[in-house]
C-alpha cells in the first residue's frame, strides 16, 4: 500500500466529477461544509439527515437545499433510509449523522447511544441492500480512544474506550462498523484454507472509519463548543467564559478532515480493501495546543486581547490531553494537514466578520475551499488573498 498523491491534488479533486454521493448528517456543520464542496466539484450529492441543529445554521445560510437534493429524516428510520439509498444509487457513502456534544450526552444518554450506534447499524444496513455502493466512510470522533492522559497521541491500534456517553457511543460505532466489514463486507484470508463450502461472493463495497481532530471554522453554531461560544461571545461584545484552559485537543480547519475523508473514500472505490480500516486525520503537533492558548489567539485576531475568563465552577468530566497520531495517513494515503492552527482561527474570525457583516456566507465558504486548495496544490500553509 503505497501513496500515490499528496494532499487533495487535482487527481482527487477529479475524481468526485460525477460521482453519486450521499452524506448522512448534511445539515450539520461539518456536513454543510462537505456538501457545499463536492457541489463545487460537480459530485451529484444526496443528503440525509434532521433539520439543522441550529439557528443560525451553516446549511441555511448557505442554502445547500438549493445545490443538492436533501432529504430530511432520521438515521434511526430504516425503512426511509434503506428507501433513500435505493432511489440515489449512490456511488459514496459518508456517515457523519450523529449526536455530537459530550454534555448532551450525559443529559441524553439513551438518545445519544440510538443515533451513533443503532444510526450506524441501520446505515450499514442500508449499504448492504443497496448494491451501488462503493465506498463508505463512516466519521466517528478522536475521543474513541480509551483515554489515559498520555502526553503521546493515539494511534489507529490503540484500544477503544469511552467515560462519556457521546464518547463510549462512538467507540461502539467504530466496533460496528468493523463488525459489519468482517462479517458482511469482506471475506477472511483465513476462509481460502477451510473445507469446500459455498461461499457469498467477495462484496464490491469497502468500508472504513475516519477519526479527526477538534474541527473549527466558520459557521458553527453548536452549543457547548470553544470557538461558537467564542464566537457568540465576539458579537455580543461580552466575555469569554472557558472551563478547562489546560486541557489540550487536535485543533484544525474543518476543511482538513474533510479533504481526508474524500480521499480516503476515493481510495476505497479505487482500491477497496487496501484502505478498509480506521484512519485517523489530526494535526501537526505543534497545532496541539492548551484551550487557553487558542482563546487568547482568538481574541487577539478578533482585536479584543485579553477578552477571557476562567469558570471555576464545577463541570462534568472532559479529558486533559488527548492527540492524534495521523502517520498512517500521510504515509498510506498521502494526506497532510495544509494550514495552521494560526491559519485556521484567521479564517474562522473572517468568516464570522463577514457574516456579521451581511456578507453572501456561501461565497465565503467558497473562497475559503478555493484558497485552501491553492495551498494544498503550492504544497504550502500561505495564503495568497
Amino acid at each position: 500500500m503505497t501513496s500515490t498523491s499528496q494532499r487533495f491534488n487535482f487527481s482527487t479533486r477529479a475524481f468526485f466529477q460525477g460521482k453519486k454521493v450521499l452524506i448522512t448528517g448534511h445539515t450539520g456543520f461539518k456536513g454543510s461544509w462537505l456538501s457545499l464542496w463536492l457541489h463545487k466539484l460537480d459530485a451529484q450529492v444526496t443528503g440525509y439527515a434532521l433539520d439543522p441543529p441550529t439557528n443560525p445554521s451553516l446549511f441555511k445560510l448557505c442554502r445547500i437545499d438549493e445545490l443538492i437534493n436533501s432529504v430530511i429524516a432520521d438515521i434511526r428510520d430504516l425503512k426511509c433510509l434503506k428507501k433513500s439509498l435505493q432511489h440515489a444509487r449512490p456511488e459514496i457513502v459518508i456517515h457523519m449523522a450523529a449526536q455530537p456534544l459530550v454534555r448532551d450526552s450525559y443529559d441524553m444518554p439513551v438518545d445519544t447511544f440510538a443515533i451513533n450506534v443503532i444510526g450506524t447499524v441501520n446505515l450499514l444496513e442500508a449499504v448492504r441492500s443497496c448494491d451501488s455502493v462503493k465506498s463508505v466512510v463512516v466519521v466517528t470522533t478522536d475521543k474513541v480512544y480509551e483515554n489515559r492522559e498520555w502526553l503521546r497521541p493515539y494511534r489507529e491500534d490503540e484500544p477503544l474506550g469511552g467515560y462519556d456517553p457521546y464518547s463510549s457511543s462512538k467507540a461502539c460505532a467504530e466496533l460496528v462498523t468493523a463488525a459489519y466489514r468482517s462479517s458482511f463486507f469482506s471475506r477472511r484470508p483465513d476462509q481460502d484454507s477451510q473445507p469446500p463450502t459455498p461461499q457469498p461472493p467477495i462484496p464490491s463495497t469497502s468500508i472504513a472509519t475516519a477519526r479527526a481532530g477538534n474541527v473549527i471554522g466558520g459557521g458553527d453554531w453548536g452549543k457547548y463548543r470553544l470557538i461558537p461560544d467564542c464566537m457568540r461571545a465576539m458579537l455580543s461584545s461580552e466575555m469569554v467564559r472557558i472551563r478547562n484552559p489546560h486541557a489540550v485537543r487536535p485543533w484544525q480547519y474543518v476543511l482538513e478532515p474533510l479533504a481526508g475523508y474524500m480521499l480516503l473514500a476515493r481510495r476505497l472505490y479505487e482500491e477497496g480493501s487496501l484502505y478498509a480500516e480506521a484512519w485517523n486525520f489530526g494535526p501537526d503537533e505543534i497545532d496541539e495546543r492548551p484551550v487557553e492558548w487558542v482563546v487568547r489567539r482568538l481574541c487577539e485576531k478578533w482585536g479584543v486581547p485579553g477578552r477571557y475568563q476562567i469558570d471555576g465552577g464545577v463541570h462534568q468530566h472532559e479529558a486533559n490531553y488527548l492527540k492524534l497520531d495521523s502517520s498512517k495517513a500521510r504515509s498510506k494515503l498521502g494526506w497532510t494537514p495544509v494550514w495552521s492552527l494560526e491559519t485556521a482561527i484567521d479564517e474562522t474570525v473572517e468568516w464570522t466578520k463577514a457574516y456579521n457583516n451581511g456578507k453572501d456566507t456561501r461565497q465565503v465558504c467558497l473562497n475559503q475551499i478555493a484558497r485552501y486548495d491553492d495551498c494544498s496544490q503550492a504544497g504550502t500553509g500561505t495564503i495568497t488573498k
